[in-house]
């Protein structure tokens, strides 16, 4: 029998969860990336954890949350139109403000060429395999592909009987590691890399939802967790263990002390702050350490920089446009299905 829904009230810490992976790239990249890029700059005396485990929180979350736009849609153009207003405006303001920020400041190193900033535009840069306005956005690629395979598996296979296909998907990923020349677009659009993470996080949902137990899942969890095992290193396989472990502390409610206002705050703000962070904090520390202050502050103005920049494009780009894109579209669907001849509302 499955187990009953717990409060939304525990959402908030996905929220934090978000705040806390948003805080440790940032993080990476200001101690690690930039001295790897800049050399000859100086920098923190330290380098946070390399690797790839702070998106796989990302990817985990992204597997979580994909249900709560998939539970409010009826078409495929809902969902289209959902993900392009939640995602689509931020990113256009953050991608000109990053590539504006980089001419003014002559920072050759990290410019694109005029193909790439028009592929950016459309936000497929990733598929075409030209390089991002920002090194950030590749998990945007990444995250587009799930978009697509999910409401793919939506709306040919549906979501009551989800796990067989996330059997078969993983099975499609160890095909994978078999066959190493499988095309490149094949890996990306079909997520293989990573569909054990975003797979972590959708068993959850479906345990958290009420829908399926942890006996139900069991499973799948450990198949998921061979995947990665079989054909990852044992630092991501351990990677994957400790996510499983969060997420089921998340559903057993053992997240509660991650509920602090500045972090589920970070949270609220995060996918802002994660499109402007990188290149304009590099900017900002090259510039701070050309004018011979300390890496230390360096570091702290780059942070306040993506932090002040990334509430003003959550606050004045983010929310609005969503708000305005989806009540447009909401308007647009209840014209279409009003009763022809009607005379429409002057309400």
């Amino acid at each position: 029998m499955a187990e009953t829904r717990p409060s939304s009230g525990r959402l908030t810490e996905l929220d934090a969860l978000r705040g806390l992976g948003a805080l440790c790239v940032l993080v990476f990249h200001y101690s690690t990336r930039f001295h790897e890029l800049f050399p000859q700059a100086a920098h923190v005396p330290f380098s946070f954890l390399g690797g790839n485990y702070r998106v796989l929180l990302f990817f985990a979350i992204s597997g979580f949350a994909i249900f709560f736009t998939l539970d409010r849609i009826a078409t495929v153009a809902d969902f289209v139109v959902n993900r392009v207003a939640r995602l689509y405006p931020a990113y256009l303001v953050a991608m000109t403000l990053t590539l504006a920020i980089e001419f003014l400041a002559r920072a050759s190193q990290l410019l694109i060429g005029p193909g790439a900033i028009l592929a950016n535009v459309t936000m497929l840069q990733g598929f075409a395999f030209l390089p991002a306005a920002d090194g950030a956005y590749w998990t945007l690629t990444v995250e587009i592909a799930f978009y697509f395979c999910m409401v793919a598996i939506w709306k040919w296979a549906g979501l009551k009987r989800l796990e067989p296909v996330l059997v078969a998907w993983l099975a499609l990923r160890w095909l994978y590691a078999l066959w190493p020349g499988m095309p490149e677009r094949i890996v990306m659009l079909a997520v293989l890399r990573y569909v054990p993470f975003f797979i972590i996080g959708m068993l959850a949902y479906r345990i958290w939802s009420g829908q399926r137990s942890w006996r139900q899942q069991a499973p799948y969890t450990a198949l998921a967790l061979l995947s990665v095992a079989t054909v990852d290193s044992w630092d991501i396989t351990l990677a994957g263990v400790l996510l499983l472990a969060l997420f089921g502390a998340l559903i057993g409610g053992r997240l509660t002390f991650l509920r602090l206002r500045p972090l589920v705050w970070l949270g609220g703000i995060s996918y802002s702050f994660y499109l402007i962070h990188q290149h304009v904090g590099f900017v900002v520390m090259l510039k701070m350490a050309e004018a011979g202050y300390s890496p230390w502050a360096g570091f702290a103005a780059a942070f306040l920089a993506a932090l002040s920049l990334g509430t003003l494009i959550n606050r004045a780009v983010e929310r609005p446009a969503a708000e305005a894109i989806l009540g447009w579209w909401r308007r647009r669907r209840l014209a279409a299905s009003a009763p022809a001849g009607a005379a429409p509302s002057r309400t």
